[in-house]
């Protein structure tokens, strides 16, 4: 490494947020951006560790050592085409991916780790603003035609790739704009859609088509794309969600957490969403069940509203506040973590069981009932639940969002008629039955046709949805040329 005291000369800084007061009045990004100065200066807490754990951390492979120390040479230019060589898309990854990097970071074991997922976000800001980020368009064409299904992380990466190479790709999104689940899952304030327009165009000249309101299964049978594609590949993502089959469920109020932060998005975006569509969290006591990052967006967005409170509640225990690094790194740890919106004004509440609903006599939802829990290993050392007595209640809500995950892809439409008139195999969760691994991989059961992020993974992280874009692509091509250039 260039500096190799620099993990003792300096300390670890971060990127600091607007006040909570001043950003949940508006939905842009909130992030402050560190001087070019300070991003140097965190490049060079990168040490020279050896065993460079953060790429064990990194479903993508980032080269991470390798652009923390170009930033802190100043060479950005070559700092962007390594991130580039590893992950198409680092302005999402570095605003909200988890960062499983630093968690593996060997500076972590001390929690200082380097702030690798700023530098990323750096690196790639600073070459769009310098104008080094230009199409990369294909020299040669090969003839073939390659249909993606689903405009997610997982479908732009493996449509960017295999345009490169030379084929003709057409990407078919259900929704009236691409992106998927970057493009209305996920709040403005947390990814500015400008990003995803910016990468669009840049593949638009790079050949790829943009198909929107095209419902593969339902406007259009997936058989019409078998007929006219040499290759067609399903990235539609993870879209059932975890519903609560309790007393009071059908009661107005409660909903899936992505039909309220879907609509929300859309009106941000300066889409019309009728009023009586739109899911408003103003005014009201809103209840969050499920403390991931479902949750949390849900809690951003409803104090955006000018919810009167916010509450998430989570069945499980309350984790740790520190982890034990001597039994979890460099793995991802179960510990306490507080979100941007968490801070913004939430109570959290956890071992909390839902028992049902309670109407408000006019059919609309007015307290969540309640029961606290506790864990317990069992003789074979597995979990078990248990009430604890006497310890039932009622907890108030004009408004209870269900953010408790997604179970698998949507089946109806598209994976049943391919389960009808092909046989298409799931795994027993309900994915797309595929393997990553061998001479198969991404295949599914089906010839010609392949799998890849969320339906074929179950849900899982953008960086995941990318790495297995990039190769589901690679996959492809070695299927239709017999060969490969494109990275595994």
């Amino acid at each position: 490494m260039g500096k190799p005291t620099g993990f003792i000369e300096y300390e670890r800084r971060d990127r600091r947020y607007e006040p909570a007061s001043d950003r949940v009045v508006h939905y842009r990004e909130f992030v402050l951006p560190m001087p070019d100065d300070e991003v140097r200066e965190q490049g060079a807490r990168c040490m020279d560790c050896g065993i460079p754990y953060c790429h064990q951390g990194c479903p993508v492979d980032n080269l991470i050592p390798d652009w923390n120390d170009l930033v802190y040479r100043g060479d950005w230019l070559q700092a962007i085409e390594t991130l580039h060589s590893t992950n198409n898309f680092p302005e999402f990854t570095g605003r909200i991916c988890p960062a499983p990097c630093e968690a593996a970071c060997t500076l972590n074991i001390d929690d200082v780790p380097v702030t690798i997922k700023t530098i990323e976000c750096a690196i790639v800001d600073k070459a769009w603003e310098e104008n080094w980020i230009k199409p990369q368009v294909a020299q040669r064409r090969t003839g073939k035609k390659i249909a993606i299904v689903g405009s997610g992380p997982a479908g732009l990466a493996c449509a960017q790739q295999l345009a490169r190479v030379g084929h003709r790709v057409a990407v078919f999104e259900k929704a009236n704009r691409i992106g998927g689940l970057l493009r209305y899952g996920i709040p403005d304030f947390k990814l500015s859609k400008h990003l995803i327009d910016r990468r669009m165009a840049q593949m638009r000249t790079e050949g790829v088509e943009f198909h929107t309101n095209s419902h593969i299964g339902t406007d259009i049978p997936v058989s019409r794309l078998q007929e006219e594609y040499d290759a067609v590949i399903l990235a539609g993502g993870s879209e059932a969600p975890r519903d609560l089959p309790v007393p009071g469920r059908e009661l107005n109020g409660v909903h899936f957490a992505m039909d309220f932060l879907t609509r929300n998005s859309k009106r941000v975006q300066g889409l019309f969403v009728p009023e009586d569509e739109f899911i408003s969290a103003g005014d009201k006591h809103v209840l969050v069940i499920g403390g991931g990052d479902t949750g949390s967006d849900c809690i951003g967005t409803s104090n955006r509203h000018g919810a009167r409170s916010v509450t998430q509640i989570e069945i499980l225990d309350k984790p740790p506040a520190k982890e034990d690094k001597g039994l979890t790194w460099p793995e991802w740890p179960n510990r306490l973590r507080t979100s941007s919106s968490q801070e913004e004004g939430c109570e959290r509440m956890w071992n909390v069981a839902t028992k049902g609903f309670v109407d408000d006599g006019h059919g609309n939802v007015r307290a969540l009932r309640y029961a606290l829990v506790r864990w317990d290993r069992d003789e074979q050392g597995r979990w078990q639940m248990s009430e604890v007595p006497g310890s039932e209640g009622e907890m108030k809500a004009d408004l209870v969002l269900l953010a408790m995950g997604f179970v698998h892809p949507v089946h109806e439409g598209m994976i049943a008629e391919l389960q009808g008139k092909a046989n298409l195999e799931l795994d027993p969760r309900g994915n797309i039955k595929g393997s990553t691994e061998g001479a198969k991989a991404y295949y599914t059961n089906v010839d010609g046709l392949f799998a890849a992020g969320d339906m074929r993974r179950g849900q899982s992280l953008v960086v995941w949805a990318i790495r297995e874009g990039r190769q589901c692509a690679h996959a492809v091509d070695e299927w239709l040329m017999g060969a490969s250039d494109l990275p595994r």
